[in-house]
């Protein structure tokens, strides 16, 4: 197999040529390197790769052999570092497997490396120090998006097919948004954060991947969902599989289209004109679909602010705790301003503030849900501008409590992060492309435990609408 052959698969066609002996796990290992080889130069989305880890090949496995790149945080390889992006982290090495990790092994896949992070995943860009920028396939002077944004780099460039991500606030739907990719982000509960995290954020955090196919994402969530011992909540899986509900017709769906986001920012004219021909396109597949505006339960104001306490309280205990093993400050010799600005606001938030930061969760919960007691599907632009140049995100970030760098990054997404609250599934689906050739994606978001609704619709916009042709600027397979 030759590489411009190896970046036409996604990972289920990939598992099926090993089953079929077609092209053996080895063989895609080294064109995965290739693939780094060839193109990370130029993206730097993966910050470390190693030689694959042959073991005994189970051919049933879903993605049987197939190449895979872990998110540098969230998730712990045995042997290897996890580094959260930060100077304060480096050189931490993983002692066990999390219970993702072994899930993703099970599944058949093959890890080769880790892919960037911004510091603690405390961005919707990818631009940490430790590493440094992450730059959009598409657009090299670009942002790839965040925090996944090495993930979902290297996912768009052809070095895997799928890659593992997390999202907290829009963390796999903004870079999936950036470079053109289909980005999950499974309601609550549905995957283990285990054993040394019960939750991530207080509930707000979930982790799956990118993928450039929705049977990917759809393969992958029936592979690594479930409870482990311990759980403090499991989200029960259905009595299917989802990639089965890929290619079930969703029937007439009732969707509510929200324009103006919820802090009264209006999208950029390319973006409106992208909604509006995806609107089109659900009419025409038989959906009723109306403008209407879902209620938070409170203002925008206080909805970033609960969310900047519970962020950055969580945030202390982690720095505190490399800083101590590491006999390294919490100062800007370890930590970039923002997140040191963040750790300090975490410092003066009381328990108090934290209990009531967590009943806004609430609040916001208790609105969605009726909300979509309503309706099958809120549509939104997953951005409401394409990508931003490299360094605009970080502008006077020195300047800012963390407070305002929370607020920043809900101004950067406003959309996204109501799903992370309420615990929803959401995706970005990569249906439009701007006039200067950048992908542009549209958030569908359903109810909680509702998965399976959007895997059902997005599998008929990926036939009707499909992307898998659209290749970026930095491509693997040229």
């Amino acid at each position: 197999m030759q590489l411009h052959e190896y970046t036409q698969y996604d990972g289920l066609g990939l598992a099926q040529l090993v089953r079929d002996g077609e092209v053996s796990s080895s063989e895609l290992q080294a064109l995965a390197l290739r693939a780094v080889a060839a193109v990370n130069p130029q993206i730097n989305a993966v910050v470390e790769h190693w030689p694959a880890e042959m073991s005994a090949l189970d051919k049933t496995a879903p993605f049987a052999g197939v190449p895979f790149l872990i998110k540098d945080i969230a998730v712990t390889m045995a042997g290897k570092r996890v580094e959260y992006g930060s100077r304060l982290a480096a050189g931490h090495v993983a002692q066990a497997d999390s219970y993702l990790m072994t899930k993703f092994r099970q599944a058949g896949l093959v890890t080769l490396g880790r892919t960037s992070t911004p510091e603690m995943a405390f961005a919707t860009t990818t631009e940490p120090v430790l590493t440094g920028a992450t730059r959009n396939p598409w657009n090299l002077a670009l942002s790839a998006g965040g925090s996944s944004g090495g993930a979902a780099a290297a996912v768009a460039a052809g070095i895997v097919p799928l890659a593992h991500a997390t999202d907290a606030a829009g963390s796999i739907r903004v870079p999936a948004a950036s470079t053109g990719l289909f980005g999950l982000k499974p309601s609550r509960g549905r995957v283990s954060n285990g054993p040394d995290m019960d939750e991530i954020f207080s509930g707000l955090g979930v982790q799956l991947g990118l993928s450039r196919s929705v049977r990917d994402s759809a393969a992958l969530l029936d592979a690594v969902q479930g409870g482990m011992p311990g759980e403090p909540y499991v989200t029960a899986a259905p009595g299917h599989s989802w990639l089965s509900q890929v290619r079930v017709d969703p029937g007439k769906l009732r969707i509510a289209v929200l324009t103006v986001a919820w802090n009264g920012a209006r999208p950029e004219p390319e973006i409106g004109a992208a909604l509006d021909n995806t609107v089109r396109l659900l009419e025409g597949l038989g959906h009723h679909v109306e403008a209407a505006h879902p209620a938070l339960g409170v203002s925008w104001e206080a909805f970033v602010l609960a969310n900047a306490r519970i962020w950055c309280a969580n945030l202390v205990g982690w720095i505190d705790g490399l800083a101590q093993q590491y006999g390294r400050t919490v100062s800007l010799a370890h930590l970039e301003a923002a997140t040191l600005a963040c750790y300090r606001y975490g410092k003066t938030v009381s328990a108090v503030e934290f209990v009531a930061a967590l009943d806004v969760r609430n609040t916001v919960t208790r609105h969605s849900g009726a909300f979509f007691a309503q309706y099958d599907v809120l549509l939104t632009p997953t951005m409401p501008d394409l990508p931003w140049q490299l360094g605009r995100y970080a502008e006077n970030e020195e300047k800012l409590d963390g407070l305002g760098w929370t607020a920043r990054l809900f101004e950067h997404s406003p959309y996204t992060p109501l799903s992370n609250v309420a615990g929803l599934p959401a995706m970005s689906v990569p249906l439009a492309m701007s006039s200067d050739g950048l992908p542009v994606g549209m958030q569908f978001m359903a109810g909680y435990g509702a998965d399976g609704v959007l895997l059902r619709l997005a599998g008929q916009l990926e036939r009707a609408a499909p992307w898998s042709a659209r290749r970026p600027q930095v491509w693997a397979g040229n």
